[in-house]
């Protein structure tokens, strides 16, 4: 039962390093006239964070995604990769 929970860890590692490596070769192909659509995407989350404040200590909580075409590509290459391993 370990060898299942850590390959579970193990995928959800892949994935996000597929998504964050594809998200920054998308954000650099987007600056390329025929690369553009790679960087075509959307942003969803809090533009603005919420703010706590507690006369002692301030709290700032914000959370965006941003998730355009070469990530997804990404995603999907990184679940391949992990098939294959």
């Amino acid at each position: 039962m370990a060898t299942r929970e850590k390959n579970i860890w193990i995928l959800l590692i892949f994935i996000l390093s597929g998504l964050v490596i594809g998200g920054l070769l998308g954000e650099l192909a987007g600056k390329v006239d025929f690369l553009w659509w790679l960087g075509y995407g959307q942003s969803f989350g809090l533009s603005s964070p919420i703010e706590l404040d507690l006369n002692i200590v301030q709290i700032s909580f914000g959370l965006l995604f941003k998730i355009n075409i070469a990530s997804i590509i990404g995603m999907i290459i990184a679940i391949l990769v992990y098939r294959k391993v």
